[in-house]
């Protein structure tokens, strides 16, 4: 039996799908499941049971089950959300539970981190250890991620394997109950349509034209993949960053759209809230040298590509993965 925790949301259902590809069916999905729009992320997918999050460490006592592999993915994403006790309980504290299982049952995990880690990148996007206990996320959900890491990288009882994946911008199908916290890929999708044009956050840093502004955009369907050969590789433990390694601007992801989606460019150029400039990034990319020495060689999904497929197979029928 494989665990997928957040297997409702986003990245989670991708992850069923993915071992669902693969021919593993076995598998425990544990999320709130309150969310509706999220539910429909599981339509179709096979699982032998669903446990409700605040269920799960008092059924695992009681149940015992044979897990082989856990995919902790569940976690309060909402960079706007302010309230620390929030990421405390779901994210810092949640995550230290499910790592103290893993070792207690020596259960193999790989856990979400996320590239908020690395705040505007005054120390670079390489994916050492050293450097993380020095990182300066700008949000509590960046400092929730970063204080697990931290957390982890302090302990002596670990499970027979671990990954933490440093997950930067990913996008892709059945992120459609996420509101605001959707990718700028499918929210260019459904201003254009709507609108026919898209706006953009002008650039306030002279070293950026407008538009130019970069991130390292992965589609979900690579990201999956990478989890997948954590699994069922024999790979060292560690910290890992989750991106393509290749920065672009949000004015390719823009004309990507424009193109998937057959229609004529009109993009526009709006003042980034004042509230948020100070904070605003304007570049990250991810140093993928350290899963590559692992031995991951699949090539990663341009941003064109990505965008064409997501926009043709799923936004434009609105199809789940």
């Amino acid at each position: 039996m494989i665990l997928i925790t957040g297997a409702a949301g986003f990245i989670g259902s991708n992850m069923v799908a993915k071992l669902n590809e693969e021919g593993y069916m076995d598998l425990c999905l544990v999320d709130d499941f309150s969310n509706e729009a999220k539910n429909k992320n599981l339509v179709n997918k096979n699982y032998t049971e669903k446990i409700h999050r605040d269920e799960f460490f008092k059924w695992f006592e009681e149940t015992k089950p044979e897990i082989d592999f856990v995919f902790h993915l569940g976690a309060r994403t909402d960079t706007t959300e302010f309230d620390k006790a929030v990421f405390d309980r779901l994210n810092l504290n949640y995550s230290k539970s499910m790592w103290n299982l893993c070792y207690q049952y020596q259960i193999p995990l790989v856990y979400a981190s996320s590239a908020a880690t690395y705040g505007m990148g005054e120390f670079g996007y390489k994916d050492s250890h050293e450097i993380i206990p020095s990182l300066k996320p700008l949000n509590p959900y960046g400092e929730s991620k970063n204080d697990f890491d931290k957390w982890v990288l302090e302990q002596t009882n670990c499970p027979p394997f671990w990954s933490g994946m440093k997950f930067f911008n990913v996008f892709g199908p059945n992120e459609y109950h996420k509101g605001r916290m959707a990718s700028v890929v499918f929210h260019a999708f459904n201003q254009i349509q709507a609108t026919g044009k898209m706006k953009l956050f002008r650039s306030h840093n002279p070293e950026y034209k407008d538009g130019e502004q970069t991130r390292d955009f992965i589609y979900v369907k690579d990201l999956v993949d990478v989890l997948y050969f954590l699994m069922t590789m024999d790979v060292a433990s560690g910290i890992y960053n989750l991106g393509t390694g290749k920065a672009r601007t949000f004015l390719a992801l823009v004309k990507a759209t424009f193109a998937a989606m057959d229609k004529k460019e009109q993009i526009e150029f709006m003042d980034t809230p004042e509230d948020i400039r100070d904070k605003y990034q304007y570049f990250t990319e991810a140093d993928m040298n350290k899963l590559y020495d692992i031995g991951y060689g699949m090539p990663f999904t341009t941003l064109e590509q990505g965008i064409d497929d997501y926009v043709k197979f799923y936004l434009a029928h609105f199809q789940y993965k």
